[in-house]
């Protein structure tokens, strides 16, 4: 865990809230807000990869790095690998963070937080957790759920990802947050692996590797970023990040 590069995936095609990336809030485009975040966390050099013109301006109008990956990549994980090897070709970077482009309130705090079980060579995926304590939650299939067991002081080994409520019994429910520090083989592991069954049964991605015995340890972090996947979360950003200006 050597020299760690956050690469930023973004792209304008989304379908509940079109030009995701740019929209405005507290006047900047939202990818510059989660841009400035991932600088700010001091983990390593951080790009924005992306199939847009316009997400490339936003971004190096402001100083940054951003470049154009394929439009017809299936999943952000498959941007990433494409820019990986684009921005560091000779393999420098022997971890990668992937920091979601509509995470404009994110705690650079956690970014860094989410690397911290890579110091354990076991582990070939990092992510993050937090308890859930918001009503309805546990019960929200949007909600996407982590069951692990304890491995350290606020660390959990996976065990499962899903959308159900789980694990059952007494005892907290964790939420899942989608922002992963990979070692580099195991980016390169991961996007070559084909869909796994329980991957295509819950959607959610990060199965894949735990179907072909990746180990994924998480951090458990107290701060729930919000992901911006509506307009109804556009409005609360753009009020949080308003409020954070005038303060």
């Amino acid at each position: 865990m050597s020299d760690p590069l956050i690469l930023i995936p973004a792209r304008l095609s989304a379908t509940r809230l079109p030009n995701k990336p740019l929209a405005d809030i507290a006047g900047e485009p939202m990818i510059v807000h989660v841009w400035r975040r991932a600088v700010e966390s001091g983990v390593g050099p951080v790009v924005v990869a992306t199939d847009a013109p316009e997400i490339v301006e936003a971004i190096e109008s402001r100083g940054g790095l951003a470049v154009t990956t394929s439009p017809d990549h299936p999943s952000g994980s498959d941007r990433l690998a494409e820019a990986l090897e684009i921005v560091d070709p000779e393999g420098h970077h022997d971890v990668v963070v992937n920091v979601q482009g509509d995470l404009p309130t994110i705690d650079p705090g956690i970014i860094a937080a989410a690397v911290t079980p890579l110091a354990d060579s076991a582990v070939d995926i990092a992510t993050l957790a937090a308890l859930i304590e918001r009503a309805g939650e546990a019960d929200d299939p949007n909600v996407v759920k982590i069951i692990g067991h304890h491995v350290a002081p606020n660390r959990l080994r996976a065990l499962a990802f899903t959308r159900a409520r789980a694990p059952w019994g007494d005892g907290p429910l964790f939420h899942h947050i989608g922002l992963y520090a990979y070692r580099r083989k195991a980016l390169r592991r991961f996007v070559g692996l084909p869909q796994g069954e329980l991957e295509q049964r819950e959607k959610l991605e990060q199965l894949r590797a735990l179907e072909a015995g990746m180990r994924i340890d998480a951090t458990i972090v107290t701060d729930l970023p919000l992901g911006v996947d509506t307009p109804a979360d556009l409005e609360r950003a753009r009020a949080l990040l308003s409020a954070r200006r005038l303060n």
